[in-house]
């Protein structure tokens, strides 16, 4: 079958469309014909040998997909889409029956792929922050609000009614994110934002920070919250380690979670019932994945350098098949 290889570790450049073995299902696996994957800044870290448990090369990129469940030998199954760690931008792929789900009806698989690891962990990220039951008056600061997860947390956010405030590095996309329910956007260009939040919050800060920049953001972060205020760290995008003294949360008494979708998504119960309340939200049409470009595979040099430039909007897709 047709895949994404990852030959070596490095940039796009290390990718290639090869031909490899077929996937075979285990016990508690099912077997997918893929038809479109979603791109994530971890698929980066893992082309760069930088993201925790990678194999060594060479191995099958991706991590998200949507298509059809074979049944019988015959990929005319259920329409599902899922999450796995590693190999799913190939022809077929196989993943953990847990961590696969039904594609809402009138979905594409293209917004179905888009869904599962934005949408998780911009659930979980509320969850950790403990904004799910919050009290009327919650704020949480969303960082590269115009990405994948940003633009999931923006609705979720909406439904749970938080005011919201989102950085991003162009206006074009913060006027995009409005219209989604972003209420105060931070052109971080432009001004800092640890001083927009000050005066936009009449110096009392947010409840929550939702981090995925590393270096120097995590104690800029810090210094968003208000008293008990929590930073949730997701990820490092900008490749730089995090960099936080800890002295910082004693005066507000603030605190630093992590929170990583591979090491939740063994947890079943807490992933159930995820997907119990997620689900309750697609059903009455609060969630819509939002798409900023498409590739076809044989393109995934270009979806992934895009996605290094940091100059997409929403989820980056890739059509598989």
């Amino acid at each position: 079958m047709k895949a994404l290889v990852i030959t070596r570790f490095g940039g796009p450049e290390v990718l290639e469309l090869q031909q490899v073995s077929d996937a075979h299902p285990a016990p508690e696996q099912i077997l997918v014909k893929v038809e479109a994957g979603g791109l994530n800044f971890a698929d980066l870290l893992t082309a760069r040998g930088g993201y925790a448990g990678t194999p060594k090369p060479p191995l099958t990129a991706g991590r998200e997909f949507a298509g059809r469940e074979f049944s019988n030998h015959d990929a005319s199954g259920r329409r599902v889409m899922g999450y796995t760690q590693w190999a799913a931008f190939a022809e077929k792929t196989v993943a953990q029956r847990n961590l696969v789900w039904p594609i809402p009806e009138n979905w594409t698989a293209e917004q179905a792929a888009a869904f599962p690891v934005n949408f998780f962990t911009a659930y979980f990220a509320y969850w950790k922050a403990g904004l799910l039951d919050k009290p009327a008056d919650s704020r949480v600061l969303i960082h590269a609000v115009a990405g994948g997860v940003g633009t999931a947390a923006v609705q979720i956010g909406k439904i749970l009614g938080i005011e919201m405030y989102g950085t991003s590095s162009s206006e074009d996309k913060l006027a995009r994110v409005r219209e989604l329910g972003l209420q105060h956007g931070i052109h971080y260009k432009q001004r800092d934002y640890v001083e927009a939040i000050k005066d936009l919050t009449r110096g009392e800060g947010v409840d929550a920070v939702f981090e995925m920049l590393g270096g120097e953001h995590v104690a800029k972060s810090v210094k968003c919250v208000r008293d008990f205020g929590r930073v949730i760290v997701y990820g490092a995008a900008t490749g730089e380690t995090p960099i936080l003294d800890t002295r910082l949360l004693y005066a507000k008494g603030a605190s630093v979670h992590g929170l990583w979708l591979s090491y939740l998504s063994a947890n079943r119960p807490l992933m159930e019932a995820a997907w119990k309340q997620l689900s309750e939200w697609i059903a009455a049409g609060k969630l819509h994945p939002v798409i900023g470009k498409v590739f076809p595979l044989e393109e995934a040099r270009a979806a992934y350098t895009l996605m290094q430039e940091g100059k997409n909007y929403g989820k980056i897709v890739l059509t598989i098949g």
